[in-house]
Parts: C-alpha cells; structure tokens; sequence
C-alpha cells in the first residue's frame, strides 16, 4: 500500500536519533490514527482483540454523524423558513454545512492542538479521546456562538477536564459537557437555551431584522396561562420533534437521528445499554411526578414525552450520559447513576426556570458523583459476601 510505505520510509526521522525525533508523540499519533499499530504483547496472559482506542472513538464519531448532517440540514431549514423562502434538501444542507463545518474546525484545531502540545512536552503517546469530544462540542452549542468562545472553552475543557488528571481515561467529568458549562456560565447570553440564532439581518436583504428563533423551552418560559401552553405546543408538534426540523442546538433536535446513533453504539457494544435506558427511565419517572402533580409551572404539565423529545435531553442521555470514562462502572452503578441523571435532568428543567435545559447540569453533577457510587456498591457486595462467608 502506497500510504504505508510513504509512512515506513519517514518513520526513522521520527524515531530516536532522527532529526524529527522530538515530534516522535505527534508522528505516532498520525500513524495510529491510520493504520492499527502492530505492536503485540510479550508475556503474561491477555484479552486480545482487535479494537483498539481508535477505532472505538472512530465508532462513537460514526454513531454522531446522522445528528451532525441533520443539523446542518436544519439549520438551513431553519434559516430559509424565517425569511419566508422555500428551498431543496441540498441547498438547506450547503447553507448549513458551511456555517457548522467552522465550528468543527475550531473545535478540533484547538483541543487537539493542546493535546499535541501537552503529548509532546510529557513525552507520552496522543490522547485518542478527543475525536468524540471535538465532534460532540460543535453539536451541544447554538450555531452562531462566536469561534473563539468555543476555542478558548474548548481548550479550557481540555486543559483542565483531562489533562490535569492524566489524560484520556482519567478524567472525571465528560470534557465536551464542560466546555459547554464554561460557555453556559461565562457567556450565558449565547448559552440560555431560550433561543437559537437563525439569521442576521446584515447577511440577508430580505431579512427585515435579526430573527433569533426561541425553543419550545424557552416558549414555555414565558407562558402564563393554559391558553398559551396549548398554542406552543400546538407550534412545535410532537411529529416536528420526533422529525427535528424546530429550532435548537446543532445535533440535538432529530430523535430519529439520535436514535440512529443510539442503535449503532449499542450493536457494536460501545455504550452500555443499562445507562441508557436508565437514564430515560428516571427522566420519565420524574416527568410522570410532575405531570400528576401539576400546576401554574407551564413545564409541570408537559407531557413526559415531550420532556424525552425537546432540548438535549435524548442527546445528553445517548452521548453524553454513556461516556464509558466519566460514568460508573459497575453493573449496578450503571443503574442508579443513570436514572438519577435523567430525573436531575428533568428536576432542574422543570424547577429551576433560569436553567431550562437540565441536562448538561445533571450529568455534569452525576459524573462527579459516580466513583462514589461505584465505591457503595462494591461495598454491598463485599457486606453480602462477608455475611454469606460467616454462614
């Protein structure tokens, strides 16, 4: 193969004694991004297979680009329907590419630009990790929040989620919910979850003013009376929701392509399914509590399904929640820290009208909290198998 001799005849350069051995991480990083390193194990017993990190972080990107093309889709739907026009499939995806392709880049450029910088300076190997948190990054945020904002949130993220606890694998929170926290509480007004940018005046002649569409959150924000919950809901209908084509964050609104994702993720075994369902189960659960108690509180009284289908909920659940590093590790940790994220999820969105989208808050608060998790199941078991050891 052409490309892997190219690489064998530079490799020395890299190597030790080469006039490029300084960038050796940097070029090792390359070449097992595009070829599975043929390194074996010499002695002990092992698990062998042949996956390696890569190519898992390779699958969870696979798993994010049916949301990833349907939001750019719709964001040019979006933007086209605001201004009254009517256009193709094609052109509402180009106008969409070219305006999330930036934030991609950014993303990308700036996180693994640190890690480069960071891999070179310990003289370790590339972290692979931030494949999946480059991509997740750019679907979590509205589509006009500024470039730097992300660059500079993004490098934050991984500087101070990853980094300074070892890298990849250690980290303890999820890196892409962070930069989006960073950006949430630095820059709340890009970040509010209330509305979403659809266009500029100053980029469209037909546009009488800047629009900026608000969410069925947001809506629901400002409702006073059963009357007006009745006329957003009947706004943003349950098809539309399930479908996407409503206002929202990159990669966020299409359960139909979330559920994609979902499928690919657990048939190859890479997201473990009891945190997923989970974590819609205590969504629901919750969402079932209020329902019944009901109230003034316009978000008491949507429907459970609803609260699964709007916002970042099923993202955040799917993605987010399913990180194999930041989330609890034993089966029934797995359980209790999942339904826990999704009833925090709906708990701080229904509760809490300054953050109408819990989300990101709950699995935010759930990573921290599941090492302690783990700890108390281990110890029950231990406990039970001390008693049984007695008898």
């Amino acid at each position: 193969m052409g490309l892997r001799k190219f690489v064998d005849k530079i490799k020395p350069n890299f190597e030790k004694g080469g006039k490029l051995h300084f960038l050796q991480s940097t070029f090792e990083g390359f070449e097992t991004f595009l070829f599975v390193p043929n390194t074996v194990t010499k002695k002990g017993a092992h698990i062998r297979d042949s996956i390696d990190l890569k190519r898992t972080m390779i699958v969870v990107v696979i798993a994010l680009i049916p949301a990833l093309l349907f939001g750019m889709w719709n964001v040019g739907y979006q933007f086209h329907g605001s201004i009254g026009e009517s256009a193709g499939i094609m052109q509402n995806f180009m106008y969409g590419f070219w305006k999330v392709l930036p934030l991609i880049v950014v993303s990308y450029i700036s996180g693994l630009g640190i890690e480069f910088v960071i891999a070179q300076i310990r003289n370790h190997e590339i972290n692979e990790g931030f494949l999946v948190s480059g991509m997740l990054i750019p679907l979590i945020v509205p589509i006009d929040v500024p470039l730097w904002m992300v660059a500079v949130a993004t490098i934050i993220a991984v500087i101070f989620g990853k980094e300074v606890f070892g890298g990849t694998g250690m980290n303890i929170v999820n890196p892409a919910l962070l930069a989006r926290a960073i950006l949430f509480f630095a820059y709340p007004s890009k970040m509010s979850g209330t509305g979403v940018w659809i266009h500029d005046i100053a980029n469209n002649a037909n546009a009488v003013d800047g629009f900026t569409g608000a969410t069925i959150l947001g809506e629901l924000g400002t409702a006073t009376t059963p009357a007006q919950v009745e006329a957003i809901q009947a706004k943003f209908s349950v098809a539309s929701q399930i479908i996407g084509n409503i206002p929202g964050s990159i990669g966020e609104t299409s359960i139909i392509a979330i559920g994609i994702g979902a499928l690919i993720l657990l048939f190859t075994g890479i997201a473990s399914w009891k945190t997923m369902l989970s974590g819609f189960l205590g969504g629901v659960l919750i969402a079932l509590l209020f329902n019944a108690i009901g109230g003034d509180n316009p978000y008491f009284n949507l429907p459970w399904y609803e609260h699964i289908f709007v916002g970042g909920f099923a993202f955040g659940m799917v993605f987010m929640l399913t990180d194999p590093v930041s989330s609890a590790h034993t089966e029934m940790g797995k359980w209790i820290y999942g339904f826990l994220a999704g009833a925090f999820a709906i708990i701080i969105r229904v509760v809490n009208p300054a953050y109408p989208e819990g989300v990101m808050l709950s699995i935010l608060l759930m990573n921290i909290f599941a090492p302690l998790i783990d700890y108390y199941v281990i110890q029950s078991h231990i406990k039970r198998r001390l008693k049984r050891a007695k008898v």
